[in-house]
């Protein structure tokens, strides 16, 4: 069996081709999906980069593994401790390492561990291959190192080969003259002037309109076509075209790849998987070129699984986390994949379990079906916890990484999916219905708590004062806010956060 995981960073489903974007994105996705079965509602159960890739790897929620953040305690995995083996648990029980188990070569070309120090996601790969810019690369860096990989593995019948591609992450880096939607008009113009007016004023924090990429708006020469601030509706145009121009360019490379499949003659029966590690807002929610909240845009990701007798050209709705692929990868592999079993304490051996849970029947059938509702996270930028369920998105907001955000709100998605009206006035029910079934969540998982730590990681982060991402830039950012007119939102930081202006790091 051979099964190429195609891993494109910050990819938003609703820019590319197949789930109905009106430019020509994704041409070589496009044409897997057609191949394939398309998913319509799958999202990361942890957002952004570092957990998210803990919660597919391990087939765990964050809540489980400890890692929800990108710095401090919760930047690592919990450690297993007494229950802990010659070999850790994604030595012997992640997915590369149940690729491998299968029989296969498992391989990632990806420099995600040396940017975010994640050498446990190493564990279960046989081979890896660090392009060596910590997520600086282009795409023209990584596809010269899997063709590579195919042309000097051609022979082998078995493997597991993942590569990881960054173009529409920030900084955007598309070579000079790859301008393909300069002349283009914006498919779905949302943003007004009215509205981006209002942004400035009222929505602070990195990444807000002000400052683009970060807390200063300072240019970087190294990435001149990365936009430092949105003053007008041209500006976001330019932003829009930059990051379907990183979309782009990552699939023109993926068809190098797929190029090199059909010359050796495998591809139709190569598995194909395509996903990303979360979405990226674009002026949604006050924010620009990130994925700094548990809100719809950030955690709803695209999936497109190309397996050997899928139900080809199918879509299937309902609800999948990305800890499900795991789970659903052992079930499609069957008897392949040998029983695993976890040693535990007093030397009773017990069956290792995930939070997962398969959906291998609708990539063979492709049918719908699905969870009844999701809980998703966010703990890098902002600490926020949201229920997706029916049409609508909860958003639970414990610190909002200084953008002033309400400590509720809801959206109806499917009406409303760029989140410009929030409802939790309007429908007290329906957040009274989220809250509850997120209590529930919280409390079924701490219960169940595999690693046995008595408080929730969520609430360790605020202890150790906010998000990584915002820490320590309060005091200095309330001054910066006062220069640029802003000073309302400086007054209202400084009263939410007066102990965080005190604790400078």
């Amino acid at each position: 069996m051979r099964i190429l995981y195609v891993d494109i960073d910050t990819m938003r489903p609703d820019h590319l081709g197949c789930y109905g974007y009106g430019r020509n994105t994704s041409p070589n996705i496009d044409a897997v999906a057609a191949e394939g079965v398309r998913f319509e509602d799958y999202y990361c159960s942890d957002a952004p980069c570092l957990p998210s890739r803990a919660a597919m790897m391990t087939g765990r929620f964050g809540i489980h593994t400890g890692c929800i953040g990108h710095g401090g305690v919760n930047a690592e995995m919990c450690h297993e401790g007494r229950e802990r083996g010659m070999a850790d648990f994604n030595g012997r029980y992640n997915l590369p390492a149940v690729m491998r188990r299968a029989g296969m070569k498992t391989v990632t070309i990806s420099s995600f561990p040396d940017r975010h120090g994640a050498w446990w996601f190493l564990g279960g790969f046989d081979e890896s291959y660090n392009i060596g810019k910590r997520g600086l690369e282009s795409a023209d860096e990584v596809s010269p190192v899997a063709l590579d990989w195919l042309k000097r593995n051609k022979d082998r019948s078995d493997w597991f080969l993942h590569v990881h591609m960054w173009d529409p992450h920030i900084p955007y880096r598309a070579p000079d003259g790859f301008d393909p939607f300069a002349d283009e008009e914006l498919p779905d113009p949302w943003l007004t002037e009215e509205l981006l007016s209002w942004q400035r004023a009222n929505k602070p924090g990195s990444h807000s309109a002000y400052e683009v990429t970060g807390y200063t708006g300072v240019p970087e020469p190294a990435f001149p076509r990365q936009p430092v601030q949105v003053n007008c509706v041209d500006d976001f145009r330019n932003i829009i075209n930059q990051y379907d121009a990183g979309i782009l360019y990552a699939d023109t490379h993926l068809g190098k790849i797929l190029d090199e499949l059909r010359r050796q003659g495998i591809y139709d029966d190569t598995a194909i998987i395509i996903s990303s590690d979360h979405g990226e807002d674009l002026g949604e929610m006050g924010t620009y070129c990130e994925h700094g909240e548990a809100d719809y845009i950030t955690t709803h990701i695209p999936l497109i699984v190309k397996w050997p007798g899928c139900a080809a050209g199918s879509v299937s709705s309902g609800f999948h986390y990305n800890v499900d692929l795991l789970p659903t990868l052992m079930e499609l592999l069957g008897d392949k994949v040998q029983p695993v079993r976890l040693v535990r304490v007093a030397g009773k051996l017990n069956p290792v379990t995930y939070d997962g849970v398969s959906f291998a029947e609708h990539i063979l059938t492709g049918t719908s079906g699905g969870r009844d509702h999701l809980v998703v996270s966010q703990c890098a930028h902002v600490c926020q916890r949201s229920v997706r369920f029916e049409d609508w998105i909860y958003i639970r907001t414990y610190h909002d990484g200084y953008h002033l955000t309400e400590d509720e709100e809801l959206f109806n998605v499917a009406e409303d999916p760029h989140q410009l009206h929030d409802l939790a006035h309007e429908y007290p029910e329906l957040c009274w219905k989220g809250a509850w079934m997120l209590e529930r969540w919280v409390a079924d998982n701490m219960r169940s708590n595999i690693q046995h730590t008595c408080v929730d990681p969520l609430w360790s982060v605020i202890h150790e004062g906010g998000p990584y991402h915002c820490r320590g830039y309060l005091y200095d950012y309330c001054q910066r806010l006062e220069e640029t007119g802003r000073g309302d939102c400086a007054e209202a930081l400084r009263k939410k956060y007066p102990r965080e202006l005190e604790e400078r790091y």
